[in-house]
């Protein structure tokens, strides 16, 4: 279909990839993937007549068409939404047009004549290949992909123009799914999308007729969609059948098999040069020493391409929060007559990770903000536990920053204890390497300054972390750093992300939010879809009883402890923070257990052991905190 025969592209003096032999076929399904900055989307204009080659040459099959969606830029105006999407269809309405004309002129020529025959043979052509294009069908089509990509009926007649920026990525998406070019170009398609948008385009692209390539960050995405792997590394595109988990291990054994081939050519070269090198001005060994040198010459030699640097970095740990780090009682949240919640009661308990999920506009960011306590409620109560320490990551939180500091400079401020290699590690994982260090924030463009601000958050976290949509502008290589941090963050996070990957990996408890109300449901994404597919009901946490003082924090302040009764006391805090440890890792083990999904049976399962560790936790550590006040008050 499209053929790249020996294709290379420079940026400037820099060398993307080069020596790319490559035949794309009419059911491809690829994922492109490779670190910033080694030519992804280049390769995409590429292919799709946007750019040219420096080397190599390129060639189609004729009648090919290619769709291209870039990541941003794009803005339409001057029609409807619907309009805007109906207007795919131009070629289609002129067939119509025409059609409506011939239906016409039949009725007025003669039938015997040879104008009313070439004038039917005309309508029969064109009618036929209206309805083989389903031109009958084009507002009903338009309506599906709308209301795939979360366009509510309301917002279809609304101007384009009204729009803010994702949605109209958006709108330019649902353009190019109608055309359903023969092959199609998408370039993060993911980003401006919500979760229940990001599901429906998986769906589509599994039943798509012709050929798709794709950019995306989004590892779950990339493995239910495509069925290869492209990957630009070291100037080179390799090729990995399958999807992206598999590519994953794929790579890893294709490294493995080429270090293990490399040392044994290693081994067979030293033995041919040893023996050279020992007989070389013998006569009696002249054709056995000539023999090894064409073998030495004709081999083949194999490199060993540079590792790519595996990076880990460890945030420092917070002070501990009591049991209960939030509450919601009867809260209600209204901007004038917009109502986003009502009567909303849950509890967030020490150590959860709750992610929010919901459609675009249901408040989940507006439910971070309150949580924040960076909005007032309409009505109800919010309480914050003991010790408990919001902070909030705002989608645009880098308008928090200084924007005359240098990164490295404004970094070491915040840093406790991290040495500048330390830091540089860090702004490397948030794609910010060599002289990159050295930029202000004011010069970085919005994305970068949110990547930035995240990993100064990171730096010094709170207990309490309220995370809106923390992945966005990350690419595979920082999500994972993000993840494993906040898989061993001891705290409590609240998040929002728009990643299936990353909320499978990190979330212990998922947080539905729509229609002004919010349900509790444990476990994952995973766990959460099998319920609300049928597999088992939300468990609503309701708002917690008014708790009465302990009877021993009233003796404690009617009178001072006798020294054994202290020491009783003092030896129970210890026992108790011994069990509480031992519960806490049995939480942890099947939290994790959750997280790597294996049937609705062992979830059930895990999910009715893990409630059961949750309320024996809950109990001891009420315990703990009764006996631990107790033993501090007799001490004052």
């Amino acid at each position: 279909m499209i053929q790249l025969s020996g294709a290379g592209k420079r940026f400037g003096p820099k060398i993307l990839f080069e020596g790319l032999d490559w035949l794309v076929t009419p059911k491809d399904r690829v994922g492109l993937v490779g670190a910033n900055g080694t030519g992804k989307s280049t390769l995409l204009k590429v292919l799709g007549g946007l750019e040219s080659l420096d080397y190599g040459s390129i060639s189609s099959t004729k009648g090919i068409t290619a769709g291209y969606l870039p990541q941003d830029g794009l803005s339409l105006t001057g029609r409807t939404v619907f309009g805007e999407c109906l207007s795919v269809f131009q070629d289609l309405h002129d067939i119509e047009r025409e059609l409506e004309t011939l239906s016409h002129r039949l009725g007025e020529l003669d039938p015997a004549g040879d104008d009313y025959r070439q004038a039917a043979d005309r309508f029969h052509r064109l009618d036929s290949e209206f309805h083989a294009r389903d031109g009958y069908t084009l507002e009903a089509q338009v309506g599906t992909v709308l209301s795939g990509l979360g366009f509510p009926k309301d917002d279809w007649t609304r101007p384009t123009e009204e729009f803010s920026g994702g949605w109209q990525m958006r709108i330019a998406l649902a353009k190019l799914l109608l055309q359903k070019p023969n092959l199609l170009l998408l370039d993060e398609p993911t980003n401006h999308l919500d979760l229940e948008a990001r599901n429906w385009l998986e769906d589509y692209l599994t039943s798509y007729p012709f050929a798709f390539l794709l950019i995306s960050h989004d590892r779950f995405f990339l493995d239910v969609t495509v069925s290869r792997i492209a990957e630009i590394w070291n100037r080179q595109v390799f090729f990995y059948p399958g999807n992206y988990d598999q590519f994953v291990r794929q790579k890893t054994e294709r490294r493995t098999q080429l270090e293990a081939a490399f040392r044994n050519q290693q081994e067979r070269i030293q033995q041919l040069e040893a023996f050279i090198g020992r007989f070389r001005y013998q006569a009696t060994k002249a054709k056995q020493v000539q023999s090894r040198i064409k073998e030495l010459d004709k081999i083949e030699r194999i490199e060993i391409p540079p590792q790519e640097q595996t990076i880990h970095f460890t945030f420092p740990q917070p002070k501990p929060s009591g049991r209960v780090v939030a509450e919601f009682r009867h809260v209600a949240k209204s901007y004038g007559a917009k109502q986003v919640f009502r009567d909303a009661a849950f509890m967030i308990e020490r150590g959860d990770r709750v992610a929010l999920v919901g459609p675009n506009g249901a408040g989940k960011s507006t439910l971070i903000k309150l949580l924040a306590g960076a909005e007032p409620l309409t009505a109800g109560d919010y309480i914050l536990g003991h010790n408990a320490t919001p902070d909030y990551f705002a989608q645009d939180q880098y308008k928090e920053l200084d924007p005359d500091a240098r990164l490295l400079d404004d970094l070491s401020t915040v840093a406790q204890r991290q040495t500048i290699t330390q830091l540089r590690t860090l702004l490397g994982c948030f794609l910010f390497s060599e002289d990159d260090v050295f930029k202000r924030i004011g010069v970085l463009s919005g994305g970068e300054r949110n990547r930035y601000a995240l990993a100064r958050m990171l730096l010094n976290p709170s207990n309490f972390l309220l995370l809106d949509e923390p992945t966005n502008h990350l690419d595979l290589r920082a999500k994972d750093v993000l993840l494993a941090a906040l898989q061993e963050f001891s705290g409590t996070v609240v998040f929002v992300s728009h990643d299936r990957y990353f909320i499978d990996k990190l979330a212990t408890r998922v947080f539905e939010v729509g229609n002004g109300e919010v349900h509790v449901y444990p476990g994952n994404y995973e766990d959460y879809l099998w319920r609300k597919q049928g597999g088992g009901a939300p468990i609503e946490t309701a708002p917690a009883a008014e708790v009465a003082e302990a009877p021993v924090a009233d003796e404690v302040k009617s009178k001072r402890l006798n020294p054994i009764k202290l020491q009783q006391l003092k030896d129970r805090c210890q026992a108790l923070e011994v069990e509480i440890a031992r519960l806490e890792a049995e939480i942890a083990g099947c939290e994790a257990d959750l997280a790597d999904y294996k049937s609705a049976e062992e979830t059930m399962r895990v999910s009715v052991l893990l409630d059961e560790r949750r309320s024996h936790l809950e109990r001891l550590l009420a315990e703990w905190e009764d006996a631990s006040a107790a033993v501090e008050s007799a001490l004052l």
